[in-house]
């Protein structure tokens, strides 16, 4: 649903070239470190930036060449933007109906009372869990085909984060075509939605792998300088000198618990491949 082909954007000394691929009824996840073009990317998949080269394409359509109709089955929740902070939820509601002929109200009023957003009350007098809340149910009103989540549950506390990603499983059961890209730094939250992540760094993709993957074949090895000076290095990704020696980042752990049964391993996580895919050596 989702294509993006040598996408180039180029800021000052900031340089984008990406390509990533987002096909129907997948849940993508996009990570990375502040800075390393993830809004970038997001903008131009809703075409709110002129790319600089390559093509971006929305169901098969290039993104800044949607109109209105086409526009509307994409659902965006966005982390720095938002209805004015003195609407209420009622004067959403109104907004709503104004811009999607596709709107639920009876979903959206159904699952705003569910979340215990009151009606009457604006928006500026909302926690920040109760405005995570109404981004990401005002995204899924219109029943989007395409998700864009940036950061949906930055900031929240342990309820808030749940509350938002069970709207999100929710929808995904009602609507098995949806694709869905999603950012966060709260790797437990892509850990337990995402299909396949791609990691960004410095406006590149530097590694894209399906979540079961990252999960289950990928390890970091933990050897001393001597042990290090002995290994297999073919599948090493990435190395960080450590106080004990090195630290590795494989994704073929157990090659190396079948050759290298006295070394340490541990599991590898979302956090450790972004550490150690964008800071390693």
């Amino acid at each position: 649903m989702i294509k993006v082909d040598s996408l180039i954007k180029n800021y000052g000394d900031f340089h984008l070239n990406v390509s990533l691929e987002i096909p129907e009824g997948t849940v993508t996840g996009l990570v990375g470190k502040n800075g390393a073009g993830k809004s970038t990317v997001i903008k131009a998949i809703l075409g709110l930036i002129r790319p600089d080269g390559g093509t971006v394409l929305v169901n098969g359509k290039e993104a800044l060449s949607l109109d209105g109709k086409e526009k509307q089955m994409i659902g965006a929740a966005l982390a720095d933007a938002g209805f004015s902070s003195y609407l209420t939820v009622e004067d959403v509601i109104r907004i709503l109906r104004k811009l999607y002929p596709a709107f639920d109200e009876d979903f959206f009023r159904k699952a705003c009372a569910e979340q215990g957003l009151a009606f009457n009350k604006t928006i500026k007098d909302f926690s920040t869990g109760m405005r995570a809340k109404l981004r990401v149910l005002t995204a899924l009103s219109h029943k989007a085909e395409i998700l864009i989540m940036d950061e949906p549950t930055a900031g929240l506390d342990v309820q808030a984060r749940i509350d938002v990603l069970d709207l999100l499983r929710r929808y995904l059961a009602e609507h098995e075509r949806c694709s869905i890209l999603l950012t966060s730094h709260i790797s437990t939250d892509l850990e337990s939605l995402c299909d396949d992540i791609y990691l960004i760094h410095n406006g590149k993709i530097i590694l894209h792998e399906d979540t079961d993957v990252i999960l289950g074949s990928c390890g970091i090895l933990k050897v001393s300088e001597e042990e290090y000076e002995k290994l297999d290095r073919r599948y090493i990704l990435s190395t960080k000198k450590e106080a004990f020696g090195y630290a590795c980042f494989t994704r073929e752990k157990q090659f190396y618990a079948e050759n290298y049964p006295g070394i340490v391993i541990e599991n590898g996580s979302i956090d450790e491949l972004i550490l150690m895919m964008t800071g390693g050596k």
